[in-house]
């Protein structure tokens, strides 16, 4: 490491058999002052600058700086970052890797080695942004769907099989695996990083940018990580520091635990709600409190994955008992838990049961209040409490359809009578033929229903929830609404290896839940067509349509073009909607449909209890993760196929309309 290191902090750990070197913030306290009481992601950017320290980029006035935060809980110094890697996904990533292709070709037109152009920094980029929603409801939709996505994405998937084999330390996970945020958390996470340097092996915190908002989910897991623009990730791949102000730091606060039936997805929906109220854009927040001991791992990076939504920089939760037990589950090494374990111990980033550190503001919740709630219907801090959706849509309606002004009230009345035509309620319904059958589609129609997104796919509390759902549901001869375009995009493989463990993949099958895919899909608004004479009739009747969706935003037009409101909710409630078909009826009162002898079924008769979802928990083992992350990097058939030449430099198309060697470096000239 270069670091100057003039708070003279350089020690080892012994872990094992194994000696580790690492910058000692116990020991930093002794020239900086008092550290126990800075916020633990605080602490994570004081290693980062002691590692770093070279009296260019990193000053010993930062160190102090950092330090002083103490004092006013604030500061307006800016500081050099340098993350431990760099996370993509193939839609951002393309133009880094482009970049990078013709750096080569400069390198080689100017007569040196173009192998010697590689990323400094691990750079990890998984293709899950292109799948799309075109086949579902059938045991074929996953296949076909990644074949209509490889035909749509020949060119680029061939540049990144290149790449892959082309750069050194930089890694593509193939299309058809999972979703980047849930392999990262699953995988490619270590909590604490290694690099071997020197003859030495030197530990610190897993640190990381992306080029996707959501990149803050791996907080849940210990890790600091954020989204950042291409030209920051550039730079960062390449080694250079990510320039940042010493942030604000928002302590919350979470105490007791979850009530019966209430899910983690209703938990991260209340805190975005407070934390929007709050106001923390562009600040770090903070988890503490005794409730942390309770809530297992996957509803941390739930929590933690919303963080663009409540406006932070990101959530981060600290290393404790269950950042290990977690470690453990999903396969890590025995060597790596350890080390995490010793590691955070030694430099007080260990959560210890009443530990409070200092904030520059904080805010409490106690988790024995969540209700069960969906947000909508058009921004992710909305929430509504279940029993008020139905009402919720139809204050949206009246609003959409009456003049919100006086002026606008007189513009739109005939003939100066004071009838104005906004005011008039639409017939809000029309009728459509589909497969020989005539429908009548109405306003608040759920029209899409979609467990998707890394948000929740990566929770199997609330996936197994889901799955028993359905299988209540198949049990009672309920179905889902014919207009209902349902689908299942988990974020990892692992997922369909858990259903299908508890038994419960047949039962999503037949209530229209058959895997589409393993991507961001319905989330990114990769929702793929609905019926054409669906289409036909919204279009038609201007209907007000919903989606209900398992993700992490919900403007209008997001999800589809035609869908004007978009929910927000646990994967079991999202199975519910579809049963119910619509967002008009209060489905925590009101039946779901009825069972096989004509007896209304209500929302209680099919929801699991805790007990049920635990005992279906417990089916996801180790073994997954190893079976579906052994060979990630490989692809399957399609991917292997694609012939791509083992070049150092990119044989550039002339004739392409999405790959093209930018110009930048033409003018580059002489010897490197």
């Amino acid at each position: 490491m270069p670091s100057l290191d003039s708070l003279k902090t350089l020690k080892t750990l012994q872990v094992g058999n194994k000696t580790y070197h690492y910058f000692s913030l116990p020991d930093a306290a002794r020239s900086l002052g008092e550290l126990d009481k800075l916020p633990m992601s605080l602490k994570v950017l004081l290693e980062n600058l002691l590692r770093w320290e070279d009296e260019k980029t990193v000053t010993g006035a930062d160190l102090k700086a950092l330090a002083a935060w103490l004092k006013e809980r604030r500061s307006d110094r800016e500081i050099q970052y340098r993350p431990a890697r760099v996370l993509m996904q193939d839609f951002t990533g393309v133009p880094a890797v482009v970049d990078l292709a013709a750096m080569r070709a400069a390198m080689a037109k100017a007569g040196g080695n173009p192998q010697r152009i590689n990323p400094l920094s691990p750079v990890d980029l998984v293709i899950d942004h292109s799948v799309m929603v075109d086949k579902f409801a059938s045991s074929s939709a996953f296949e076909q769907n990644v074949d209509i996505e490889m035909q749509r994405n020949g060119e680029r998937y061939a540049f990144l099989r290149w790449g892959q084999s082309a750069f050194d330390n930089f890694s593509v996970v193939p299309p058809g695996t999972g979703i980047c945020h849930q392999v990262n958390l699953e995988y490619l996470g270590r909590t604490v990083w290694t690099k071997d340097e020197d003859g030495r092996t030197y530990a610190f915190p897993d640190t990381l940018v992306g080029t996707d908002s959501h990149t803050t989910m791996i907080n849940g897991l210990g890790v600091l990580g954020w989204g950042v623009g291409g030209i920051e990730a550039e730079a960062a791949m390449l080694g250079q520091p990510v320039s940042m102000l010493i942030p604000e730091v928002i302590g919350f606060k979470l105490t007791g635990k979850l009530k019966e039936g209430i899910t983690a997805t209703d938990l991260v929906l209340t805190v975005t709600q407070m934390l929007r109220k709050k106001g923390v854009v562009g600040k770090f927040v903070e988890f503490y409190g005794d409730g942390l001991a309770d809530l297992p791992l996957a509803d941390r990076a739930t929590i933690a994955n919303m963080a663009p939504e409540y406006g932070a920089t990101c959530g981060f939760f600290p290393v404790d008992d269950v950042t290990l037990e977690y470690l453990r589950l999903s396969g890590r090494p025995l060597e790596t838990v350890q080390l995490v374990e010793a590691y955070s111990k030694a430099q007080g980033l260990w959560r210890l049961p009443g530990q409070e550190p200092l904030f520059t503001d904080s805010l409490a919740l106690d988790m024995g209040r969540v209700e069960a709630s969906l947000a909508g219907p058009k921004r992710p801090q909305d929430r509504v409490s279940l029993p008020n959706v139905a009402q919720a849509f139809s204050d949206f309606l009246d609003h959409q359809f009456k003049p919100t002004t006086k002026e606008e009230g007189r513009l739109e009345s005939e003939g100066g009578g004071g009838v104005a035509v906004g005011n008039a309620d639409l017939a809000g319904e029309a009728d459509y033929h589909y497969e020989g059958q005539t429908y009548r589609l109405k306003n608040g129609a759920v029209v899409i229903a979609a467990i998707t997104s890394c948000t929740n796919t990566s929770n199997p509390s609330v996936m197994m929830a889901a799955g028993l759902v359905a299988k209540k549901a198949v049990e009672k001869g309920l179905k889902r609404k014919p207009w209902v375009k349902s689908s299942l995009a988990p974020g990892s493989k692992v997922v369909t290896d858990y259903y299908k463990a508890a038994g419960l993949t047949r039962y999503l099958d037949e209530l229209g839940f058959a895997l589409v895919g393993y991507g961001c899909t319905t989330c990114i608004g990769n929702s793929g067509p609905l019926a054409e004479p669906i289409e036909k009739a919204i279009q038609q009747a201007d209907l007000s349509v919903a989606s209900v969706l398992s993700g992490n935003r919900n403007f209008e037009g997001r999800v589809h073009p035609l869908v004007k409101t978009n929910w927000l909710a646990s994967p079991p409630l999202v199975v519910a909607y579809a049963l119910a078909g619509t967002v008009r009826t209060d489905i925590s009162r009101e039946p779901l449909g009825n069972d096989k002898d004509g007896k209304p079924v209500y929302l209680r008769d099919i929801w699991p209890s805790s007990k049920e979802i635990a005992d279906a928990v417990n089916q996801v083992n180790t073994a997954m993760f190893h079976k579906e992350y052994a060979e990630v990097f490989a692809g399957d058939a399609q991917w292997q196929a694609i012939e791509v030449p083992q070049a150092a430099t990119y044989v550039w198309q002339d004739d392409s309309t999405y790959i093209q060697h930018p110009p930048f470096f033409d003018d580059i000239g002489g010897p490197p």
